[in-house]
């Protein structure tokens, strides 16, 4: 559960809410409310998929934000979706983890590992040269054959030589499959815990595989896993036992974007459902909730579900994710709809982020440009990863 805090002293920094210690569950300890949010970027070794030394240089660097969430990690050769996505489901992976653990907190960091499973978001292209992975079984999956659209109606970051390629229709899971997935998360959860991460963070946004179970826009199932809410909350609901049974629940959190439209998400009861999964949420006791309104503008299939509805019904730790400022995560903070505001892009130019926002007069970095967040042509070097400055050092 969240603690309060309440009593910052005003005169200390331009945002003291924000940079007011924080604490999650009963040890879980945060200097401050700026969380690092997950961005893919793209730099795992292109042979292996483990992690580097520049990944771990990256992460350290960004050691003095509250809670830092890694980039989604593949749980699974069928979960791949992206180009150099590092992964977590063997040893080796494992082994090449510790390292980023060890030097963030050596560094005084807190790091969390988000397990991502890419779903129908996905290529044929990325199970090329895998054993049993032949015909129909190399395609992406989901709760239903339904491919997601797109302006181009392409896949971009594959596998492929020129990077993209048309989207293809995902294969449905069995009923056999689904219920294979939690074993398939506690594994990645205990690999986790074993490469020295502090907590997991459960990718359930963005038309991601989870988030495509608990929308009715993709979800048209008829077994125990879709219909009514209830059953599109079964898999996910599995999943978060799975890897409670790793860690202690408050150091679990699960990522939700009820409002997003990002790959052709949305559905007319997403209002009501995400009310619904919010609550069940609740009820588990995890770490917290992190809300996003996705990549771009919010879906018009239905109503927007408000931050103030869902704090009215649940009670735990609050993340929140959305073109945030210092000024505008401060006035969500002190509302008390949310606890702590995570930073993507920001903190992709700003290593020291919760630096800069604690000194007066400290100006930002500019924005990263996009072709540097993860792109196919620009995934080998530090050339917009880990090169930017410091306050205390001089602009290059």
């Amino acid at each position: 559960m969240a603690s309060n805090n309440d009593h910052a002293d005003d005169t200390k920094a331009p945002c003291p809410r924000l940079l007011s210690p924080f604490k999650i569950g009963p040890d879980l300890e945060l200097p401050n409310r700026v969380i690092m949010a997950p961005m893919t970027r793209g730099r795992a070794d292109p042979k292996t998929l483990t992690a580097t030394d520049l990944m771990a240089e990256y992460y350290e660097q960004r050691a003095s934000a509250g809670l830092i969430i890694t980039e989604g990690v593949h749980t699974s050769v069928i979960g791949r979706g992206w180009h150099r996505v590092p992964e977590l489901y063997t040893k080796r992976h494992a082994e090449s983890w510790r390292a980023v653990t060890d030097r963030v907190h050596a560094a005084g960091g807190r790091i969390f590992c988000q397990l991502e499973h890419c779903g129908r978001h996905s290529h044929s292209s990325f199970r090329d040269g895998e054993s049993g992975y032949e015909g129909d079984m190399k395609k992406g999956v989901a709760p239903s054959p339904i491919p997601r659209s797109s302006g181009s109606n392409k896949q971009h970051y594959t596998n492929l030589p020129e990077g993209t390629a048309d989207i293809e229709v995902p294969r449905a899971l069995t009923t056999q499959e689904v219920e294979s997935i939690p074993d398939e998360y506690r594994n990645c959860a205990q690999l986790a815990k074993e490469a020295g991460f502090d907590g997991v963070e459960i990718h359930s946004s963005n038309g991601f595989l989870l988030d495509t179970f608990l929308q009715s826009s993709t979800n048209k199932r008829t077994d125990d896993y879709g219909g009514s809410k209830e059953n599109r909350f079964r898999l996910i609901e599995k999943v978060l036992v799975a890897c409670c049974d790793v860690f202690p629940s408050h150091r679990v959190g699960i990522r939700l974007s009820p409002n997003g439209a990002y790959n052709s998400m949305g559905s007319v009861d997403n209002h009501d459902a995400f009310l619904f999964y919010a609550q069940r949420i609740a009820e588990m006791n995890i770490g917290y909730l992190h809300l996003t309104n996705g990549i771009g503008p919010p879906h018009k299939e239905g109503p927007t579900l408000e931050l103030d509805e869902i704090r009215a019904i649940y009670p735990g730790t609050i993340i929140v994710n959305s073109d945030y400022d210092a000024e505008s995560a401060e006035r969500v903070i002190v509302s008390g709809n949310a606890d702590a505001v995570s930073f993507g892009r920001l903190f992709i130019s700003n290593p020291d982020l919760p630096d800069r926002f604690a000194t007066k007069g400290a100006e930002l970095n500019d924005m990263a440009e996009r072709p540097w967040w993860s792109t196919f042509e620009n995934q080998l070097g530090s050339k917009g990863y880990t090169d930017y400055t410091r306050l205390a050092e001089p602009n290059v």
